[in-house]
């Protein structure tokens, strides 16, 4: 039902989306709390922005901007109008290299401003953790820093110049200089200048108070700054239409000194000294973070740290490789502490990546799920030791623990901690703590908020940092921008309770009640809404393909929150329209910093809400693929397909797109042209599983497979009996099948595993629906010895590279493009493929990302636009530069077919490809 509201943001032009999709979206950002708007708009351009303005004005409605969504201290949450600036208000406008600006709309994402930057020699100073998906507009809101911006400064020191509208609809343009005439702005100097002791006493005193309003940008001394003063007001006093940010050189080499002390008291007591040192000797240091063991123990593959068990991150540039590793080295001998000094791009890449990913690290380092809400505060960094000595004692007082890590070179501390906000005695905890925590910061003389600002989880607690006469002065200010309350209220002035709203609040009810801790897993962080291809990764492949919020692991995981908190019910659409392009990759299961599994909670969504239904065509054709596979004739099936006409009625009748091509099934199943042969006695050196899709469409791999390994000298049989792991019934929700299917593939597999001998998978899928999904879904301890008993082929090749027991045949001169499937890559895993392929002596390429069919998924109908899209994304692109002679390697049979129906390739299967390159026995 469309409401007022909506029709009048409509009748103004606007795209406005009150569906219960959009609200459950949008209700939450990565915070605690969860707050439903009225309606989502996305303005196009400015005067969308505006029009906006006029409607809330008209209607009396509050406003509340949005970029990424990744604001952990629910500044991005508002029961009105949310305006969503990151899906079209995200233009670079200009980038002056000369004068080293850029000019930018509020919705660009911080990592495509530094990729256009860096080309020119430029950065962007401030880089927060979630650089790859936050925006410009909201570091603004917030006063965002980031690891670097101890070398670079915050948010607030790179603004230029600010385009910015008011409440009333005025527009302006601030920047250094002569502010324009304007009464609001006349007001404003009034006020500060009526208070400038008061300002110059509790404003500004250290470089990381973010809490409150920045009034000392107003000061006379200060440049009377208005447009540095917006910079972290949250929304609350204006609305960026457009912004220019000082660029700087970027240093053209980095060296990081890992420094490691026995815990992070330790670490954070190092941390004046190691200013001091570094500013003598080399001009001060880039970044200076804090990183606790139990954040990198999480991490499987870390680079080798040093003794310790809580590390400072010490990061230096130089204008010569020599120079930046001379002045890291000067770095670690003053600490004096075990050190490794890393200058390899990819290995500081992979160390800083753990950084970036610490606050959903964090979320899952103790032994109860920890939260935001108590996240940022800072204190003098010549104070930071003991403040955190005090801290972790009041966590204590408090039954609580945390992780501490973050930008100790400013002082200031990220942790999550372990609230229990389910219940009223947990929720009191919560409020006790955060009411402790702000005196204790109070008393360091320090700031509630070092970076993400106040939002509903502190600005409760000002009074506790500030007189009454400054949490009187801001209020004035409010009064004087926004006199009606309309942007973002709740937040910084006439707050809401910190323990109002909270997420985790609600009770688990309904179908989905036992997945309430696994979808409340996602805490916003949006690592899914940025591209993870590029390092390897999976997640989220729709949204690459879509830039939508719900098609990204987090937009599901909102929707799924609210429908097991009793919200939403399974059956409502938006539940429908959210999982509809999810690809079950699992690339989330091991992408998402937080664990997030949306296509196991996928299947369980599917499989409520289709409980006693009619299903989709496709579940009952592609989802049971493996039955009818068995049942069918392979010689008929194949001359059916064939003929046009039958091929499309079957595709009609499967729900199969029509421009799909069907695949072929081969002439005999593994197991009838490799059958144990009579003769043969004792035991073989390696079972081969024949996997449903092996054993009926990819016999020729297992085929392969088999010579491979003789001509490695192992008698390798084929397991005689069938044994489907029903991953096609997973994938559709049809568990209770799958739980039987997959039962007795246990039961028949167990025996094999259990005598010792290795048994090898060749589809990298149902290898994976044995490892995840069978210890999952079934009560049998069996599961997982199966699990932990069967290999991959590169596994079982790798180890006996190892071992010197197998040398791998010689592929130099040879390129090989590498598609690992979704689940051979966030699953199974790919590092022995890599280690065989290297062996070889092959030039590889990996792609990440996925190829988008992904089983069922790219086959159905209404998929096929954004299967070829996410196939686009990077797996097209990089077939086609390749070229004809490189050789694409594909294990998964999805990867296959879709590069065969939309790149006309053949790619093989790793035992094709190096069977190829063998001597024969």
């Amino acid at each position: 039902m469309v409401n007022d509201l909506t029709v009048a943001l409509r009748q103004a032009g606007l795209e406005a989306d009150d569906s219960s999709l959009a609200r459950s979206l949008y209700a939450s950002d990565a915070s605690l709390y969860r707050i439903p708007p009225q309606v989502v708009v996305r303005p196009r351009d400015g005067d969308d922005v505006l029009a906006v303005l006029a409607v809330a004005r008209e209607t009396g409605t509050p406003v509340t901007m949005r970029g990424a969504g990744t604001s952990i201290a629910g500044n991005a949450v508002g029961p009105g109008i949310v305006i969503d600036t990151g899906r079209h208000l995200n233009r670079l406008v200009a980038l002056d290299a000369e004068a080293r600006t850029a000019t930018v709309q509020p919705g660009i994402v911080h990592a495509a401003l530094q990729t256009e930057a860096v080309a020119q020699g430029l950065r962007f100073g401030p880089d927060p953790s979630t650089h790859t998906r936050c925006t410009i507009g909201g570091m603004i809101g917030n006063n965002a820093c980031g690891s670097r911006a101890l070398g670079y400064g915050r948010t607030a020191d790179n603004v230029e110049r600010l385009k910015v509208a008011l409440a009333d609809g005025s527009t302006l343009v601030l920047a250094d200089g002569q502010p324009p005439e304007h009464p609001t702005l006349t007001a404003l100097q009034a006020l500060v200048h009526d208070h400038l002791g008061l300002v110059r006493t509790e404003f500004g005193r250290f470089g990381r108070q973010v809490s409150g309003y920045s009034l000392e940008h107003l000061l006379p001394e200060n440049g009377r700054r208005i447009d540095r003063f917006l910079v972290g007001t949250e929304g609350t006093l204006a609305v960026v239409l457009e912004a220019t940010m000082r660029l700087v050189e970027d240093a053209p080499y980095r060296a990081l000194a890992v420094l490691g002390y026995p815990d992070m008291f330790e670490a954070a007591d190092a941390v004046p000294a190691l200013l001091v040192a570094a500013a003598d000797g080399a001009g001060g240091l880039a970044a200076l973070e804090g990183l606790d063991h139990r954040i990198t123990d999480l991490v499987a593959g870390a680079p080798e740290l040093p003794a310790g068990t809580g590390w400072l991150f010490a990061e230096v540039t130089g204008s010569t490789e020599a120079e930046a590793r001379s002045r890291a080295q000067a770095v670690a001998s003053a600490a004096g502490v075990p050190h490794r000094v890393v200058t390899d791009l990819a290995e500081q890449a992979a160390l800083w990546r753990i950084r970036e990913d610490g606050a959903g690290l964090a979320a899952r380092s103790l032994s109860r799920p920890a939260h935001s809400g108590w996240e940022d505060a800072a204190v003098p960094p010549e104070r930071l030791g003991a403040y955190l000595r005090d801290f972790d004692a009041l966590l204590r007082d408090c039954g609580l623990d945390g992780v501490p890590y973050g930008h100790f070179g400013d002082g200031c501390v990220h942790v999550r901690i372990d609230f229990e906000l389910g219940d009223r005695a947990g929720r009191r905890r919560f409020r006790e703590f955060t009411e402790a925590g702000a005196d204790l910061v109070a008393g360091y003389g320090g700031s509630m908020s070092g970076e993400h600002g106040d939002g509903r989880a502190r600005s409760e607690l000002l009074g506790r940092m500030y007189s009454p006469e400054a949490v009187a002065l801001m209020a004035g200010v409010k009064q004087v921008l926004d006199p009606n309350g309309l942007l973002n209220p709740g937040v910084l002035v006439d707050p809401e309770p910190l323990d109002a709203s909270l997420r985790l609040a609600s009770a688990p009810v309904g179908p989905l009640a036992d997945l309430f801790g696994d979808v409340h897993r996602c805490t916003g962080v949006g690592r899914c809404v940025a591209d993870n291809t590029g390092t390897g990764g999976v997640m989220c492949p729709s949204y690459v393909a879509t830039r939508e919020e719900k098609d990204s692991t987090r937009g599901r995981s909102r929707v799924l929150q609210d429908v097991a908190a009793g919200h939403l019910p399974v059956t409502d659409p938006a539940v429908t329209e959210a999982l509809d392009l999810c690809l079950a990759c699992k690339g989330c299961a091991r992408d998402c910093p937080t664990g997030v599994d949306m296509a196991t909670y996928k299947s369980h969504t599917l499989h409520e809400q289709y409980a006693g239904k009619r299903r989709p065509r496709s579940h009952y054709a592609l989802g049971r693929l493996p039955k009818w596979a068995a049942m069918t004739p392979p010689r008929l099936a194949n001359r059916m397909l064939r003929s046009k006409a039958l091929a499309a009625v079957t595709k009609r009748t499967a729900g199969i797109d029509a421009r799909r091509s069907l695949p072929q099934f081969s002439a005999r199943s593994l197991r009838k042209v490799a059958p144990t042969p009579e003769s043969a006695v004792g035991t073989p050196d390696v079972w081969l599983w024949a996997d449903s899709f092996t054993d009926h469409f990819g016999a020729g791999i297992g085929t392969a497979a088999l010579e491979l390994l003789a001509a490695a000298g192992l008698d390798a049989r084929v397991i005689p009996e069938r044994a489907c792991c029903a991953l096609t019934w997973v994938t559709t929700g049809q568990l209770d099948q799958a739980r039987r299917i997959m039962g007795d593939a246990i039961e028949t597999l167990h025996p094999y595993v259990a005598s010792g001998v290795p048994v090898v998978g060749l589809e990298p899928s149902c290898l994976a629906a044995l490892r995840s999904d069978a210890e999952h879904l079934l009560d049998d301890p069996r599961a997982a010895e199966v699990a932990a008993g069967m290999s991959t082929l590169a596994e079982l090749l790798s180890s006996r590279l190892e071992a010197g027991t197998w040398s791998a045949p010689d592929l130099s001169g040879t390129r090989v493009v590498v598609q690992p499937h979704c689940h051979q890559a966030s699953v199974v895993g790919f590092a022995a493929d890599l280690a065989v392929l290297e062996a070889s002596g092959a030039t590889v390429q990996r792609l990440g990302g996925c190829c988008g069919l992904a089983g069922n998924f790219g086959m159905e109908q209404g998929h096929y636009e954004t299967s070829v899209a996410v196939a686009e994304h990077t797996l097209l692109p990089a077939v086609r530069e390749a070229g004809p002679g490189a050789v694409v390697l594909a294990d998964g049979m999805s990867c296959r077919v879709q590069l065969a129906d939309l790149a006309g390739v053949r790619a093989l299967h790793l035992a094709e490809l190096l069977i190829g390159a063998a001597e024969r026995p």
